[in-house]
């Protein structure tokens, strides 16, 4: 379904577009959602265990960063994790002043039992796309994602 917007063909169009990005996007996130839901995982602390697996410890502010959350936000993630094991913190040797935030054994062996399971789920969201349109897909989504990056420097 499309927008009923009677407008100029390119804002229909664009709304079009626009409708279909944010349908599209809502639904394939609730499904893998639930798959995060039955592991016990909101997608933020998802996404920290994923970027601390991938990347090794870092402080709250370049998780942060990587993951487009808020450091309240993060601070909150972070917390829970901890609460559950997964994480912990230590001082950063090379600046007394920061934190590292470092996955435990356990939260080490959840990701790495975990991700390969979850990475599964998305490549089945994915099969109905083929290789060339992955990359098209890709192409496009950093295309929007950074057009106001470009237009603020």
């Amino acid at each position: 379904m499309g927008t009923h917007f009677k407008g100029s063909p390119s804002e229909v169009n664009t709304l079009n577009a626009f409708i279909k990005l944010m349908r599209s996007t809502e639904s394939l996130n609730n499904r893998l959602n639930r798959h995060l839901a039955e592991a016990d995982l909101t997608v933020s602390q998802f996404g920290v265990l994923e970027v601390l697996h991938h990347l090794g410890p870092l402080n709250q502010r370049a998780i942060g960063e990587k993951l487009l959350k808020s450091g309240g936000n993060i601070t909150m993630v972070v917390d829970n994790l901890e609460k559950c094991g997964h994480v912990k913190r230590k001082k950063d040797p090379n600046d007394r002043r920061a934190v590292l935030i470092h996955l435990t054994r356990e939260g080490e062996s959840f990701i790495e039992d975990f991700f390969p399971k979850h990475l599964e789920k998305i490549k089945e969201e994915f099969s109905v796309l083929s290789e060339e349109e992955k990359k098209t897909l890709a192409e496009l989504c950093k295309k929007l994602g950074t057009q106001m990056q470009k237009e603020e420097t």
